[in-house]
């Protein structure tokens, strides 16, 4: 069955950067286009990033343009999220997205 586990999450200071990893199992990874999402406390899961099974295309939410950079090794089967200049309102669960299933979330927590 398909698989998704992110990790890399942590404490950081603002300013600071951290990178995501998710390791996909299950599929045909090279097939498919994956997304990372994220949910701060209190609020809806919202699309951070968008990535396609070639790496052609990226997206990126207003919020997080500049700072992030999705990417992807299809050899590895990883998906991953290079977050630079993070801000505390970065701060939230973060998850991986693939094939209509979610992975477990990793938090990232930025402050001071």
């Amino acid at each position: 069955q398909v698989q998704l586990v992110e990790s890399g999450g942590g404490l950081v200071q603002p300013g600071g950067s951290l990178r995501l990893s998710c390791a996909a199992s299950g599929f045909t990874f090279s097939d498919y286009a994956m997304a990372w999402y994220r949910q701060a406390p209190g609020k809806e899961r919202e699309l951070a990033a968008t990535i396609t099974a070639t790496s052609g295309s990226r997206d990126y939410a207003d919020s997080v343009k500049g700072r992030f950079t999705i990417s992807r090794d299809n050899a590895k089967n990883t998906m991953y999220l290079q977050m630079n200049s993070l801000k505390p309102e970065d701060t939230a669960v973060y998850y991986c997205f693939a094939k209509k299933t979610w992975g477990q979330g990793t938090q990232v927590t930025v402050s001071s």
